[in-house]
């Protein structure tokens, strides 16, 4: 019902808005039908006030069941709201107004995420993102707010049917639901206690961040055009940290493009964790004025000079770290107008009447996910300044190409002017034929790039700073070809003596190196050049020419020639200018080594020490070129496979690439070596050499010089063998199995002997790689398998297993088993009948009555994995193995638990493993189970153990009491 309707006649049926009816007849308008709620009164509707849905009605006829054709969590928020709306009319009855309000925000969300949901419009990932979004508001109004019973869930959200799951899968649901809970409520408690908390919880697991800001209005009194560049800067170690947005402001106080009014708006993207914890962090707005040179000068007066003319500063730490958060609030921020540098002033900011105002809130996320999660704040119109530098977290899909260059100060000799030069610098991109780059200088996020940049100008100084920051971005193939100019020239106040001044000097710098590499970062000091304008001019004449001071120094005599011919005027070397640079290149290297290691084939001599040098390479540089470099590793172990010395070298540098994408940093490459892996792996037979590699490193495990090469490999086992079985796979796709004999099996086989060799020794020689091997050897089980025979692969681990001494790693030996049993090995029939005796045994030998430490945790933990894969459909037969369970581990498991403290965290997880192994049996087990007591005082003791158990169970529950499904499970 969409509509209340009051009946005026008997054969009427009265409707509230939300009840559900159910449709019996049809006539010209009219329906008749009852209300679920009431299903004796049976009346006529009109249909108007009735919204159809579609159903399906099982059991036709007097016990009929209708089920409405939505989806499940969509039924299950109707059900849920009328529930939650008996109990919210009975809060507002009883004067609690707290809770009352707070069911009502519960409520009002969960209507809106319906209708979102039944609207149908929502894409896949966006309605699975809200799925997670609305159980969690429901289970959290459920336990925390109402008290009412535990809902327990699979991942998509739907209610789990206990006839249909497995005893271990509820528990372990419950466990996880009941956890997140409590986290969620932890949270809501840090909330109300600590403001000083707020926006933290949000951020627990987010790496990467967004600072948006929205600029309201500036007001300042210039008369003239004004330039704004807004950067955040770390006050500490006196450094920018993200590229400027740029705000062009008009002389009639408004912005120089009317349709951005009311619209200026930017986001510095990419910041990290690391970036929130800087003790200091501030918004820093710098503002240049377009015009005279000064601002009394009239008509016959130079225009168009960028000169400087003061700086706002804004401590913004308490909004960094998430203790401030209202982006409606407006904060404003005061200018300090100043006639010298901008630099020298950024930290001695005083209070005046000038400034702006902004708004200003920190988003988690980066680019997409703050687009998506906060869209009524960031638009197509928005601007994005990116931080001078790589986010914590790399994305393999950001293709970046950044050249960052900061003009920082020149000496400039006066010549024959009684006064210093008003010097400006012009900036501009060319390639080696002299072609100017267009649009390839960006001041500022906000505005397209520009041709060329010109600098501010200060008035009569000799050594001006500027520290002025521009962003150079060209295609990464033009990189190679092209170079920076920078051309000088004195700028008169007078407009008719301006227009004769030429340039006086140039300086350039090369992008990349003779050697391949780009032009490393920090500052360089180059050569002003002096002389012919047509000659600093013509790219071909200066490019032969060393550009920067280190250059000439380390290309000492005929060259200091070659300047001094090119150089008209001696007084050249007094004039100096110094840039820094800062590369953000996905696709460039500054790395010699790296880029030897590519290039190895026209460098085969120093291929070894390439290799070696791989490994001190950082890792940000690695990733950008991780295809690359992999190829380059196997072709070297292909082509070279007469060198054993690269054999050892190519493992080592394969393993430091595994471990480095294994690094949080770096995490989001695991797709893209596993792509690397199946789609571009081409190396047919390097499973021959990464496994004689391996085997040779675990055969000599007692080798104390490679003792930290081996526990590195072990760690990255699981993608080693990737590797491995998909060149076996290759190969015998290409030469068939009869080519190599039994040599893989062989080796395989022989890699299970050298480990089994190294558990066996003493412990004290080897614990961290017998830890190590336990840990990591089950990950190779689902690989292995599709190119080894799965039944003599359970048959090794068994024997890997039983090589390790009784009283050695037992948490470690049990969590190995336990990963074993969660592999898909086990769950093949053949394979269980040999892996399973020995867990059995060594399950047995943990709950015996005389096991002195038994690790309760562990073995809970392998029991329920076994349990829960032998309760699946598609495992095939598993009777005889639940016998077996059932024979040698039922009793000790019930003598666990009489014997065990109903306050034990482990409790639960073996009561659930009995209920799970008595709900597995079939009456056959239970004859079965009786006959196997000798005596009838055996089955009697067998008995009472079990009535003891029971009895206490139902007094004492080993659960909480909202864990409802448990507790009636446990009842059965």
């Amino acid at each position: 019902a969409i509509y209340n309707y009051n009946a005026a006649q008997d054969v009427e049926l009265s409707l509230e808005v939300g009840d559900t009816v159910h449709i019996l007849e049809m006539y010209e308008g009219w329906y008749r039908g009852y209300t679920l709620r009431n299903k004796a009164k049976k009346g006529i509707f009109p249909e108007t006030y009735i919204h159809l849905k579609e159903a399906t009605v099982k059991d036709r006829g007097q016990h009929e069941t209708v089920i409405p054709s939505e989806l499940p969590l969509g039924q299950e928020l109707a059900s849920t709201l009328r529930e939650w709306a008996v109990i919210w009319h009975k809060l507002y009855v009883d004067h609690k107004t707290t809770q009352f309000r707070h069911v009502q925000q519960l409520t009002y969300s969960l209507i809106e995420w319906r209708s979102q949901i039944l609207s149908g419009t929502l894409p896949k990932d966006e309605l699975a993102e809200l799925k997670k979004k609305v159980t969690a508001k429901i289970d959290y109004g459920n336990r925390q707010i109402l008290g009412l019973d535990l809902v327990v869930r699979d991942d998509n959200g739907n209610i789990l049917d206990p006839d249909e799951t497995s005893t271990i899968s509820l528990f372990k649901t419950h466990e996880t639901a009941s956890k997140r809970i409590d986290e969620r409520i932890q949270e809501e408690k840090s909330l109300q206690q600590n403001l000083e908390l707020r926006g933290q919880p949000v951020f627990t697991t987010t790496h990467t961040y967004s600072l948006y800001v929205n600029f309201k209005n500036f007001v300042c009194n210039i008369g003239e055009d004004a330039e704004l560049f807004m950067s955040l800067y770390d006050p500490e170690l006196s450094k920018f940290i993200s590229e400027s947005y740029l705000v062009r402001w008009g002389s009639n106080g408004m912005p120089k493009e009317i349709e951005k009014l009311n619209n200026l708006q930017a986001v510095f993207t990419d910041l990290s964790s690391s970036d929130l914890i800087r003790p200091r962090i501030s918004l820093v707005c710098q503002i240049v004025r377009v015009g005279h040179m000064e601002l009394k000068d009239g008509k016959k007066h130079t225009c168009g000079l960028r000169r400087p003319f003061g700086v706002a500063v804004m401590d913004i730490t308490d909004i960094i770290h998430g203790k401030v958060d209202d982006e409606e609030k407006q904060h404003f921020i005061p200018f300090q107008q100043f006639p010298g540098a901008v630099h020298s002033s950024v930290n001695q900011v005083f209070l005046f009447s000038s400034g702006l105002w902004v708004s200003l809130k920190l988003l988690p996320g980066d680019l997409v996910q703050v687009q998506k999660d906060f869209s009524h704040l960031i638009d197509r119109s928005t601007a994005v300044a990116r931080k001078m530098g790589f986010p914590e977290i790399i994305l393999p899909g950001d293709v970046r190409n950044d050249i960052y260059v900061t003009l920082l100060q020149g000496e400039f000799d006066k010549g024959k002017k009684k006064t210093p030069k008003n010097v400006e610098v012009t900036m501009s991109v060319h390639d080696e034929d002299g072609n100017l780059q267009e649009k390839a200088i960006h001041p500022g996020a906000g505005y397209e790039g520009v041709s060329e940049y010109k600098s501010v100008v200060y008035y009569q100084v000799k050594q001006p700073c500027w520290y002025e920051t521009v962003k150079v971005s060209i295609a990464i193939e033009e990189v190679s070809r092209c170079h920076l100019r920078f051309t000088f020239r004195h700028r008169s106040s007078q407009e008719s003596r301006d227009k004769s001044e030429r340039a006086f000097g140039m300086s350039f710098v090369k992008l990349m190196n003779s050697d391949g590499t780009t032009l490393q970062d920090g500052k360089h000091n180059l050569i002003v050049y002096k002389g012919d304008n047509k000659k600093t001019e013509d790219a071909k004449c200066y490019l032969t020419l060393p550009c920067t001071k280190t250059e000439v120094e380390e290309k000492e005599g005929p060259l200091g020639k070659n300047v001094a011919n090119f150089t008209p005027t001696k007084d050249s070397t007094k004039d100096s200018f110094q840039i820094a640079t800062l590369i953000c290149s996905t696709k460039l290297t500054q790395n010699v080594d790296l880029l030897g290691l590519l290039n190895w084939r026209s460098n085969s001599h120093n291929i070894a020490h390439n290799l070696r040098k791989l490994m001190e390479v950082e890792g940000g540089e690695i990733v950008k070129f991780l295809q690359d470099t992999l190829d380059a590793l196997f072709n070297i172990m292909m082509e070279m496979s007469e060198n054993e010395t690269y054999d050892f070298l190519v493992f080592d540098a394969l393993v430091f690439i595994i471990s480095l994408i294994g690094d949080i940093k770096f995490q989001h490459f695991n797709p893209v070596l596993e792509t690397y892996i199946y789609k571009h792996f081409s190396a047919t037979l390097a499973y021959v050499k990464l496994t004689k590699v391996l085997n040779c490193y675990v055969g000599s495990a007692e080798d104390c010089s490679r003792t930290e090469l081996l526990f590195a490999a072990l760690k990255a086992l699981k993608y080693l063998f990737r590797f491995i079985v998909q060149s076996r796979i290759l190969y015998l796709r290409f030469y068939g199995k009869s080519e190599d004999g039994d040599e893989f099996n062989d080796a395989i086989r022989r890699l299970f002997l050298n480990f089994n060799l190294l558990m066996d020794r003493p412990l004290e020689e080897a614990v961290k790689i017998k830890g190590a091997a336990l840990k990591y050897l089950p990950s190779i089980i689902n690989d292995v398998k599709l190119v080894f025979d799965p039944v003599e692969l359970s048959e090794l681990f068994s024997k890997f297993i039983q090589s390790i001494p009784d009283n050695q790693l037992v948490r470690q030996k049990l969590n190995c088993m336990t990963k074993v049993v969660e592999s898909d090995l086990f769950r093949q029939a053949e394979c269980r009948d040999a892996l399973l005796p020995l867990l059995v045994d060594q399950l047995s030998g943990q709950l015996d009555d005389n096991c002195s430490k038994p690790d309760h945790e562990a073995s809970s933990q392998l029991l329920s994995s076994v349990l829960e894969v032998l309760d699946r459909k598609d495992v095939g037969p598993t009777g005889k193995h639940i016998q077996l369970v059932m024979e040698r581990l039922l009793r000790r498991i019930n003598r666990t638990v009489i014997a065990m403290s109903r306050q034990s965290p482990h409790s639960g997880i073996f009561v659930a493993c009995m209920t799970a192994i008595l709900r597995q049996m079939e009456d056959s087990h239970y004859s079965h189970y009786i006959s196997t007591f000798k005596t009838p005082q055996d089955t009697i003791d067998f008995l009472m153990e079990t009535f003891i158990m029971f009895k206490d169970l139902l007094g004492k529950n080993v659960y909480a009491p909202d864990w409802m499904v448990m507790n009636m499970m446990q009842s059965r």
